[in-house]
């Protein structure tokens, strides 16, 4: 398959963490909807199924573009044998049984991945693509952030468009001078259950991709991911709402 000349209709998908039922019902979706190109926006391995997510994603080159997320940088530390000893011991296992996965040729790629990346949009023009920030790829913001706290974070950035994710919470909010779309989580979602991701260009549209999560469950809790009937539970059966995610990343003052 050729790539297609730019400008592109944008699927965003983010924050996979290794779904890969969600995955599938998303691609199936983007298909639908005539997406030219995908940006797998990062996080992608840590997960229950991370080999598989991230060679099917692979499978869709060369219409599929790559950012390196906050988890992918640690599946490689882990890979490398760097410490985590900073993790909690929870996290520190799940990141240890995803990197003991990989190949090396996955850790290579997810290793020389970038952290932002621009595209030509339709109807948008230039967009960057980064998956927490351009500066950081783990600096948290939401729809709840001020100006004041969000605009440092992206000095310096001349396109006007700006994707990210991290979160894991759609939002769609003006920044000044800068539209700022979180394309929210397809494997890890906030709010109803589903796969979450965006369609850029011409409009912005930010989906949430209905998908058998009752079967997804059974093949996660099928893995021998640590701790897979909790994945399932709160990630793919009951996510977490928006605002009991809110509560935690970004407490109300007062």
């Amino acid at each position: 398959m050729s790539e297609p000349d730019p400008p592109f209709r944008i699927a965003a998908l983010y924050d996979i963490h290794g779904n890969l039922p969600a995955l599938e019902a998303a691609l199936q979706a983007v298909h639908t909807a005539g997406a030219d190109v995908i940006v797998a926006g990062g996080d992608m391995v840590l997960g229950p199924m991370p080999c598989e997510t991230l060679d099917a994603l692979l499978a869709l080159t060369p219409r599929v573009r790559f950012l390196r997320g906050n988890c992918d940088r640690l599946v490689v530390d882990a890979f490398d044998g760097r410490s985590l000893a900073h993790l909690p011991p929870s996290i520190r296992e799940t990141i240890t049984w995803t990197a003991a996965q990989l190949s090396r040729d996955h850790r290579d790629f997810l290793a020389a991945l970038p952290t932002t990346l621009m595209l030509d949009a339709v109807g948008h023009g230039a967009v960057q693509f980064c998956h927490a920030t351009p500066r950081c790829d783990e600096e948290i913001f939401t729809c709840r952030s001020s100006p004041h706290k969000v605009v440092p974070m992206f000095a310096g950035v001349a396109e006007r468009t700006i994707v990210c994710g991290h979160t894991h919470i759609q939002f769609d909010r003006r920044i000044d001078p800068w539209r700022v779309i979180n394309a929210g989580s397809v494997g890890m979602p906030c709010g109803v259950p589903g796969a979450h991701w965006l369609l850029l260009g011409p409009t912005v549209d930010l989906f949430q991709t209905e998908y058998d999560v009752i079967r997804a469950a059974r093949r996660i809790e099928a893995t021998g991911y640590p701790g897979a009937a909790e994945f399932a539970e709160r990630h793919v059966l009951s996510p977490p709402t928006v605002e009991a995610m809110l509560a935690l990343l970004e407490p109300r003052s007062g």
